[in-house]
């Protein structure tokens, strides 16, 4: 499979969590506003009212983090459709989600407030958005690939993603991998998912493959699947949005590191990143950020990836 086909599936994986997003939002049920109530907005105030903030010292390491709090706005490339990655609240205007509140923190880090703008981009234009100095950092669910880490720079890992395994609420009969052998298996066409399941459930009972994400949920609901095996942000939102189905298992096929965008050969601002990642992992800020957004959909909180555990940070 080819790395562009490769992106273009989990582009309708993350795109297409959306559609099914706005379906559910017509409901009025507890997950029309994803992070909407009061409680979950005093939950993501308390974490970003405990996030660190630099020293002198610690500012005085990277110029691009002194101009940014000089200009006293983090900007951010982002999305604004993902549930539980990075949506707009439609009540209050608002980002939420993992990438919402974690790029907050950050600006909370470099400028002493979370004063962050966020620009709506695409996984098409976020190299852009970075190369011409539009965004100061990209927070987009950022796969880091050896061909991107030509053109941009990446800290991190912050989180990782990878193929996982969704199935109907009422369904308890998978809830691993192996589990898949012998059940009927629901992918993305062109997914990473079709190799992915040779090895971890080589005795699939059969393997169907469809379009975009909503097209796959509607099958499985349908009961023309077993499960349905893609990307775990685009999981968990979809199961977030949809009160039918849920993750049944978080644990990904194969992992895929995920980094924060920056400009290409920033090395300070790059360190200055990585050691405020290291300070909201220590004291586990990051897993609470996680729990309270894709921990609304995944069974489990995992361990945040080793920071430079991958080529390219």
């Amino acid at each position: 499979m080819s790395l562009a086909s490769s992106t273009r599936r989990r582009i309708a994986a993350l795109g297409a969590v959306l559609t099914i997003g706005a379906v559910s939002a017509c409901s009025g049920g507890d997950n029309a506003v994803p992070g909407g109530t009061g409680q979950q907005q005093q939950v993501a105030q308390s974490l970003i009212d405990r996030a660190p903030v630099a020293s002198d010292a610690e500012l005085a390491s990277s110029p691009t983090a002194q101009a940014i709090k000089k200009r006293g706005e983090l900007v951010v490339g982002s999305v604004l459709d993902t549930p539980l990655l990075s949506q707009q609240n439609p009540t209050t205007g608002e980002a939420e989600g993992f990438d919402a509140l974690t790029s907050k923190m950050l600006a909370k880090y470099i400028i002493g407030d979370p004063n962050r703008k966020i620009v709506n981009g695409t996984p098409q234009t976020r190299e852009a958005l970075l190369i011409n100095g539009t965004v100061d950092t990209v927070f987009m669910a950022y796969g880091i690939k050896p061909e991107r880490a030509a053109k941009v720079g990446f800290a991190g890992p912050y989180f990782n993603s990878g193929t996982a395994i969704a199935t109907l609420k009422s369904n308890n009969d998978i809830t691993k991998a192996s589990d898949l052998n012998g059940k009927k298996v629901l992918i993305l066409s062109g997914s990473s998912a079709a190799e992915e399941l040779k090895t971890v459930a080589p005795h699939t009972a059969s393997i169907q493959q469809f379009q975009n994400t909503q097209e796959a949920v509607q099958a499985l609901e349908q009961g023309r699947g077993d499960a349905f095996a893609s990307d775990v942000v685009a999981l968990a939102g979809a199961a977030y949005t949809d009160d039918k189905i849920k993750v049944a298992d978080s644990r990904v096929f194969v992992p895929e590191a995920e980094g924060i965008g920056i400009k290409h050969g920033d090395d300070t601002f790059k360190k200055f990143i990585n050691d405020w990642l290291k300070k909201i992992q220590d004291t586990k800020l990051w897993q609470e950020a996680y729990k309270e957004t894709f921990g609304k959909a995944l069974p489990t909180v995992p361990e945040p990836p080793k920071i430079g555990s991958v080529p390219g940070t």
